[in-house]
């Protein structure tokens, strides 16, 4: 990539006012939905989950402490462990110049499933990484404190992941305390590896995500199960007047040995690629990844990796959502070119791509039966030939493209921090993978692709101080499917659907929410993998087409009356953000542009109302979807005139003659003169009608100013 081009397309995201991306069809405040949540006074950085299927437990690392909840309801605590940092180590790391009552505490970043019987824990325990066992039954620490360099950051804010293969620990972190040298390692009794100490091999990483891809077994070559690190790190192809960001995939093999004498306890299979999330036809480059997710499931010819990304100049605030296949990976790697540092450096391009002899067996690749039939049956038995080659050239030239050549998802004013996937039958057959990405507000997006497009189903406000959504997992099993999602102030787990939120079946369908299909027997929208049995009869349709449904209108018209010149505000609702709001009156489609009324968010304003206003109000709910109009009525009003009964008043009731009027004479009295307020509210609507004082005299009743009536109106709203 030339420089000019990335200034370029830095230049265009500066100026970029394109709005990006759908938008979430429902927007679910906190306290809209029921949302299950656990915290405790005095903890904080929940970023650290591990769910256990098996024994129905959500495993919760914090700061200084490790809680077990029910995977069910984590209302429901089950054990508690603390977990803290000792005095000196504490006082010893203040020293250094840190914070003693932030950084030098111990804060729980490995949390692996060892076996049956014990969890593997690793703290920063005060710059100082330590780690430990957790026996299962007793919820108690073994008080083995291993030493944590490698597998563990030394620092909180340091980036970190790991996985356990086998129980064996594979980690990417830094390794020292200033969090300059960065490590890919596997902690082994047997057979210990980490990356080499060069630029080449990682350069100034931020590590997301680690996962392990286990090799077919029905496959008769013999492939070796293979770990993967994403991670965005400071490139090392261009030299840039800053530090140019680069997205990557690393891979190293699980059979690896490490080399004899070249590459003696580091990897022999370490190699990485670039990772691609870019739209091509605007110039738009997604270059930091901050999340990844690996799809496995027995429906997909093979696993596919989603990963949620930035721009390094997020400007506009955008984030993609990209996908990739495995083979697409494993070509890049397998039979892909390398790249070597430039002989003569050639402006600002350090690396360029390797034209020369490769070594057989080939640099980076697993030992398989191929390898094995040259008499290489392990890492150690590799010629010093191949272990320098792929000492040299860990970087591969050929990039890692998504499918369909472009991202999934794009968002504008939005950045994505997490991401799980579910793959989800509909009630026809077809699958879809269901995404839910959490946000740096504290939001999770619910997405789908259909069709060659994509819809964000719903918007889910999971914490209400919008912090951060730091990790997020997800349940799989069937009728039990949750959403479990961590930041600093504590957990939340929710259901992977609202469906019975959706009251018609134009809705329930319109939500195009896999889970979900309306139930016409019970009238209502419900989860079908929670139900027993599936109906016939039920309707789904994940193009939205709701042509299918047959909703009754609900006839409840509220009824209200007004006087001559008051103002009415009638209410209604409507939770679609791709709807549109009409308003008929006497089935005739209104005219609210007209200074007569005002459209609000969730009302209308109908001022100096008289006799011609009276009748039939509808507000419908009109959403369009494919060139299918559908339309639901969600509010029905009445609007009747008050007639005002006039009081006569005799020659014996007047106690004194009025000025100006003879003796005995009955005065005129206008209506507006003793008048007042009166304020009348039933359900969705509120009228206040209003007279206003002696108008000089005059005898003639001034209708209230517009504007007056409409600030009354918005006062009300605000109340």
């Amino acid at each position: 990539m030339a420089l000019g081009v990335f200034y370029a397309v830095w230049g265009l995201l500066l100026e970029v006012a394109i709005a990006f991306g759908p938008v979430p069809r429902i927007t679910w405040e906190h306290r809209e939905v029921q949302l299950i949540h656990f915290n405790e006074s005095k903890v904080s950085n929940y970023s650290t989950l591990l769910l256990s299927e098996d024994k129905n437990v959500l495993y919760v690392g914090a700061r200084e402490v490790i809680f077990a909840l029910n995977a069910v309801n984590i209302a429901e605590k089950q054990h508690e462990l603390h977990w803290k940092a000792a005095e000196d180590k504490r006082t010893k790391c203040a020293v250094k110049g840190k914070s003693e009552q932030t950084e030098c505490r111990n804060y729980v970043r490995v949390l692996q499933q060892l076996n049956d019987t014990f969890l593997y824990v690793c703290g920063t325990n005060a710059f100082q990484p330590t780690c430990d066992y957790v026996n299962l039954t007793s919820f108690e620490l073994g008080g083995k404190n291993e030493d944590g360099k490698g597998r563990c950051p030394f620092d909180p804010a340091q980036s970190y992941t790991s996985v356990m293969v086998d129980e064996e620990l594979y980690s990417g972190t830094s390794y020292n305390f200033l969090g300059s040298e960065p490590i890919i390692s596997r902690h082994s009794h047997q057979s210990p590896l980490r990356t080499e100490y060069a630029i080449p091999w990682l350069n100034e990483p931020n590590f997301v995500f680690a996962d392990v891809i286990r090799a077919d077994q029905n496959s008769t070559d013999g492939e070796d199960d293979k770990i993967y690190f994403f991670f965005t790190e400071v490139s090392v192809e261009y030299e840039c007047i800053g530090k140019l960001m680069i997205p990557r995939i690393a891979r190293v093999c699980k059979r690896d040995q490490g080399g004899l004498r070249i590459l003696q306890k580091k990897w022999t299979s370490f190699l990485k690629a670039r990772l691609i999330c870019t739209i091509p036809d605007k110039n738009l480059i997604f270059n930091v990844i901050n999340d990844v997710f690996i799809l496995k499931s027995p429906t997909l010819k093979e696993p596919v990796i989603y990963g949620v990304f930035t721009p390094q100049l997020n400007n506009v605030g955008l984030s993609a959502v990209c996908a990739y296949s495995l083979s697409t990976v494993e070509e890049v790697f397998s039979k892909g070119k390398y790249m070597q540092s430039a002989i003569v450096e050639q402006a600002h391009t350090k690396w360029v791509r390797y034209n020369g002899e490769i070594p057989n067996p080939r640099p980076g690749a697993c030992i398989n039966n191929e390898a094995g039939g040259s008499s290489y049956m392990s890492s150690l038995n590799l010629p010093d030939k191949t272990l320098q080659f792929v000492r040299d050239h860990p970087l591969m030239d050929d990039s890692v493209t998504p499918m369909g050549d472009r991202p999934r998802l794009v968002k504008q004013d939005v950045k994505y921090t997490q991401i799980v996937v579910d793959r989800v039958r509909a009630l026809n057959g077809t699958m879809y993978d269901v995404m839910f990405i959490g946000t740096d507000r504290g939001a999770v997006h619910k997405a789908i692709s259909y069709e060659n497009g994509m819809h964000i189903i719903e918007e889910t406000q999971f914490f209400p101080d919008f912090e951060p959504v730091q990790t997020l997992l997800l349940s799989s099993k069937t009728g039990r499917k949750y959403l479990f999602a961590g930041s600093n102030s504590g957990v939340v787990q929710s259901p992977v659907a609202f469906c019975d939120k959706y009251t018609t079946c134009v809705d329930c369908v319109l939500a195009r929410d896999p889970y979900c299909a309306w139930k016409p027997l019970e009238a209502s929208c419900v989860d079908i993998f929670k139900e027993a049995e599936i109906g016939r009869n039920w309707i789904q349709n994940i193009g939205g087409d709701a042509s299918s449904c047959s909703d009754k209108v609900r006839e409840n018209p509220l009824q209200h009356t007004f006087k001559h010149g008051s103002t009415a505000e009638l209410k209604c609702s409507q939770k679609s953000n791709l709807a549109q709001v009409v308003w008929k009156f006497k089935d005739d489609v209104l005219r609210v542009e007209s200074p007569k009324y005002r459209l609000l968010e969730k009302a209308l304003l109908i001022f100096n109302l008289s006799e011609g206003d009276s009748g039939v109000y509808q507000c419908l709910s009109e959403e369009k979807v494919k060139n299918k109009k559908f339309s639901q009525v969600l509010a029905k009003h009445v609007l009747e005139l008050k007639k005002i009964q006039h009081t006569m008043v005799g020659p014996t009731a007047a106690a004194a003659p009025t000025e100006g009027v003879p003796a005995g004479a009955v005065p005129e009295v206008p209506l507006c003169h003793a008048a007042r307020q009166e304020e009348n509210e039933v359900g969705f609507f509120r009228l206040r009608a209003e007279r206003e004082g002696d108008a000089g005299g005059a005898g003639q009743c001034e209708p209230p100013e517009r504007g007056a009536a409409e600030a009354r109106a918005r006062h009300r709203l605000r109340d």
